[in-house]
């Protein structure tokens, strides 16, 4: 096990060479590092526990001074949305410390930035600011800025056309990847008396077309079903070529391995020699019809769910182990056994489905297990739409979902 060192966080705070302040919802003071004191002329004693514009209000001899509307629409924002917001250069005059009633003209360059609950809600805002007055004055006072702004403009312009130039060509790749994976997608075949759905659902940004997959195979000679889930690092034309190729392989390997850790174990010798294959995931489950168990492994991958008729919602957690093609070679993968009955639901799933940006898996495994809890006893159909209703945000997916409900 390699010793990891203690970071002292406080302390990499008030080391950073930028002025940044930590400030509630509410817009008061809760910390500040030693830059902010030094680049604001403020003690910490002056400011902590204080409204952002008890201390820094606008100088009230300029009658067009803007500066704490835009802070304050700016911080509000973040506040609200969760979105990080970088603030056109603005002038906000402060008052003299030493001079009371003095107002000295400064130019900054503020940043601000939301810190996140473990909810996801905001619960604090990190207010970056860089001061710009040097520059501004040794460019010619007031004037410059204009020249400045109007650099930064064209800047922008130049910038925004590069950006669009890429957008269309990431858009045509999104389009062909789209059509790649539907073609390596397909709906499941028959399983007798079983019904099972299946969901692909990629992410609303043209950049994240992605390797998540999904797979339902018969063993031979009526041995029983395998479900599998994977999902590929990375985005684009490549990894969906790379899923292509797991996918297969996990389905070869999946009719002659003697359970899911075996073929998990085959299917991550085999990622080492695939480019990008490295770090991929995937959950494979045996179903013995039968027998009615489940045999299940899971590759550094999130735990597939099994709801049952009395309304309990149980993960198979119980064999996970590291993503593929990290593993050392030859090392055997372990594997559970769950039993269910009839009327039990199967449900794999890809992190696009749980995962959120700012928030803790757990919330998202939980409003999982509760969406499951509500469509259990629907049609594996009605289930798979249910789950998507519920767990896309409004906003849409910021990565791609690969979603497979069989009825046991």
């Amino acid at each position: 096990m390699v010793n990891r060192p203690v970071i002292d966080y406080e302390a990499v705070f008030h080391a950073m060479p930028t002025a940044v302040a930590l400030l509630t919802t509410d817009l008061v003071y809760l910390d500040a590092n030693d830059a902010y004191w030094s680049t604001s002329g403020r003690s910490r004693q002056q400011v902590i526990g204080r409204h952002v514009f008890d201390v820094f209000p606008d100088n009230p001899d300029d009658p067009e001074a803007s500066g704490t509307r835009n802070l304050s629409a700016s911080l509000r924002r973040v506040a609200a949305t969760g979105q990080r917001d970088a603030m056109a250069l603005q002038r906000y005059d402060v008052e003299s410390p030493d001079r009371p009633g003095v107002w000295e003209e400064r130019y900054w360059s503020p940043v601000n930035v939301p810190v996140f609950a473990p909810d996801g809600t905001v619960a604090l805002l990190l207010h970056r600011v860089e001061e710009v007055t040097e520059v501004i004055r040794a460019r010619g006072g007031a004037e410059s800025t204009q020249v400045l702004e109007a650099d930064l403009y064209t800047r922008a312009r130049e910038l925004q056309e590069v950006n669009e130039a890429l957008r269309l060509a990431h858009a045509r790749e999104r389009e062909v990847a789209l059509q790649l994976q539907e073609a390596m997608l397909p709906a499941p075949s028959p399983l007798g008396h079983h019904r099972a759905a299946v969901r692909y659902r990629p992410a609303v940004a043209s950049l994240n077309v992605c390797g998540d997959w999904y797979d339902i195979v018969d063993r031979p000679g009526g041995d029983g079903t395998v479900v599998a889930v994977g999902d590929v690092v990375g985005h684009g034309l490549r990894a969906a070529g790379v899923m292509g190729q797991l996918r297969s392989a996990l389905s070869a390997a999946s009719l002659v391995a003697d359970g899911p850790a075996q073929a998990l174990e085959v299917l991550g010798r085999y990622a080492r020699s695939v480019d990008a294959a490295a770090t991929a995931t995937a959950a494979a489950v045996f179903i013995d019809w039968a027998g009615r168990s489940l045999t299940y492994s899971s590759a550094g991958h999130l735990p597939p769910v099994l709801w049952r008729p009395d309304g309990t919602v149980t993960y198979l957690d119980q064999a996970t182990d590291p993503p593929l093609g990290v593993r050392p070679e030859r090392s055997a993968r372990p594997e559970a056994r769950a039993a269910f009955s009839e009327g039990c639901v199967l449900v794999l799933y890809t992190d696009g489905l749980v995962e959120r940006r700012s928030e803790d898996i757990d919330v998202g495994l939980a409003r999982l297990a509760d969406s499951i809890a509500r469509h259990g006893a629907g049609d594996p159909e009605r289930l798979a739409d249910g789950l998507l209703t519920d767990l896309i945000p409004p906003a849409g997916l910021t990565d791609d979902t690969a979603l497979v409900v069989v009825r046991l």
